[in-house]
């Protein structure tokens, strides 16, 4: 399996290669070259397997031979060894065709456990094959950077620096990346919001000499791995509902658009996916882009929904580039139109192509509230507000028709309401059940580093405490 860039200008990659690197030198992503198949027979004998085996047999393909199966096979029994429940995966009916994929049960109660899991094991293994030493940068809008820390945490050939926008995650999410007293754990908070931090983490990348001298690796979903690790879980879903002989559509609460491609690719590998529906909070800018076929910022507003509060989806440009027939010139002009003027038009034939796959709807935060409170009442089922947003727009799904009735909808939950207590208390007048890693959190002191959003100032806090340097000096 090789992989090129987006933007047509890296060189072609192993999955090794792209794992370590993350972003392309020219920019771009990583995208296989090919999608790999599988079969009707295939996706049948997937049902009712543990998630790990499941999980071998959909990623083993992308891997091709930079690991051995038995090592891939290691690393996913291990990476799903600390979740909570023993489905991995689990669904909840809530109605006659309608489900909830629960996806908070691994260490930081969010779906981002599943990829990042495995990425540390891969990264670790490939950085010990390699006689290596990585400097991971990521930016988080909550749940990625404590899960990324969860997974990297106290492994010796790697530092984790993961910025945050400041006083704009929750009390939780903040500790989940600040308590852990591990000396390879740097945390920033930056001023500004979430879009600041992955516009400066995409500057860190693109800047050669300091992505050379940092030995820099990326685990926000510009890493194609971290796709990769979220595949497994729609044919699970999918396959346990009657895939491949029916179609099943699926309901994501969607900010950078990494988890819905994940879908994208599992339709593309050939599972029967129907509508695969994106739903946003009131920072709409993929729904607008459907509606109309302008990618246009407008700022970022904070929300209930704080993991979606981003205005710049950074996998839009993988899709897009599916879209367009792997055009990456068309790409190229169109993401240097959008970074120049805040404006990108798709143009007839790729709008009318992302308006045949995918659906969009978006909630506000009264909206979720809602919702929220609806299902209480309804199965005393407490949701967080992503997905909550999720169920919401699912609703519109099938009150507007654009889902038949007789078609299994699944919204994939996407964190554990007690991530979110403020926000679940406004909407049921009670906080949600806190789980003892988060109470145990309250108690341990945090440690974190306010900075300016400035590319020199985040640089040189990086540079001062990389011991991929220090071990140099």
């Amino acid at each position: 399996m090789k992989y090129s860039s987006t933007r047509g200008g890296a060189p072609v990659v192993g999955f090794e290669e792209a794992l370590l690197a993350g972003l392309a030198t020219d920019g771009g992503l990583y995208v296989p070259q090919s999608w790999p198949g599988l079969s009707h027979d295939e996706i049948k004998a997937l049902a009712g397997l543990p998630y790990a085996e499941l999980a071998l047999k959909v990623i083993t393909p992308f891997v091709g031979a930079d690991f051995s199966r038995s090592e891939l096979q290691a690393m996913l029994a291990d990476a799903y060894d600390g979740f909570t429940h023993k489905a991995i995966a689990p669904m909840v009916q809530l109605d006659s065709n309608d489900f909830l994929l629960e996806l908070f049960h691994g260490p930081t109660l969010a779906f981002k456990d599943f990829a990042m899991q495995l990425l540390a094991r891969l990264m670790d293994k490939a950085l010990a094959n390699k006689g290596r030493r990585a400097t991971i940068v990521g930016a988080t809008s909550g749940d990625t950077g404590g899960a990324a820390i969860e997974a990297f945490r106290g492994r010796d050939n790697i530092d984790v620096f993961i910025l945050h926008p400041h006083n704009k995650v929750t009390e939780v999410q903040r500790r989940q990346m600040t308590t852990p007293s591990e000396g390879n754990v740097h945390n920033i908070a930056l001023e500004g919001n979430f879009d600041d931090c992955q516009h400066l983490l995409k500057a860190l990348f693109n800047n050669h000499d300091l992505r050379d001298e940092l030995q820099l690796a990326g685990v926000n979903s510009i890493n194609w791995a971290r796709i990769v690790g979220q595949i497994p879980y729609y044919f699970a879903a999918a396959t346990a509902l009657g895939a491949p002989h029916r179609e099943v559509a699926f309901c994501v609460p969607s900010g950078n658009l990494g988890d819905i491609f994940a879908g994208f690719v599992a339709h593309k590998m050939g599972l029967p996916v129907g509508k695969l529906v994106i739903a946003t909070n009131v920072n709409d800018i993929l729904a607008r882009t459907l509606e109309t076929g302008r990618y246009e910022t407008k700022g970022a507003v904070a929300t209930d929904s704080p993991s979606m509060d981003i205005q710049v989806s950074s996998n839009f440009e993988r899709l897009l580039f599916e879209l367009s027939d792997h055009d990456s010139q068309w790409l190229k002009s169109f993401m240097d139109d959008f970074a120049q003027n805040g404006v990108g038009i798709l143009g007839d034939q790729v709008h009318d192509k992302f308006k045949k796959r995918f659906a969009a709807h978006r909630l506000d935060d009264a909206g979720t509230g809602q919702t929220i409170a609806r299902l209480q009442a309804q199965s005393g089922y407490i949701a967080d507000p992503h997905t909550a947003v999720g169920l919401g727009v699912a609703a519109m799904m099938r009150a507007q028709g654009e889902i038949a009735a007789s078609m299994p909808l699944v919204t994939l939950s996407t964190a554990h309401p007690a991530k979110f207590p403020d926000a679940v208390e406004r909407a049921t007048g009670e906080k949600p059940f806190q789980p003892e890693t988060i109470v145990a959190q309250k108690e341990l002191p945090e440690r974190f580093t306010v900075l300016e959003n400035d590319f020199d100032v985040v640089a040189e806090h990086i540079k001062k405490r990389a011991r991929v340097l220090t071990a140099c000096s």
